[in-house]
């Protein structure tokens, strides 16, 4: 099963909508979910403090801002 892991941080309201659309899509599509809050770790701070959330499918980083559904569910269909 893939893993989708959002960086996000308190207060975002990008972050809320992220997750909130990943949720709905969990079920679906069949992915682990789970999120990261980048203020907990000084590294993930600098790397991301400006592009949250950003959405990393099993590692790899695919949006900073907005989950792409299309995308995803493409992306998702080729690893089937």
């Amino acid at each position: 099963m893939s893993a989708i892991v959002v960086y996000t941080t308190p207060g975002c309201h990008l972050c809320v909508q992220a997750m909130t659309d990943l949720r709905r899509l969990q079920g679906e599509l069949g992915f682990t979910l789970s999120e990261c809050d980048i203020d907990r770790d000084e590294a993930l701070q600098r790397a991301y403090f400006e592009r949250i959330p950003v959405v990393a499918l099993d590692g790899e980083e695919l949006f900073d801002f907005h989950v792409d559904e299309k995308a995803l569910r493409e992306r998702l269909e080729s690893r089937q």
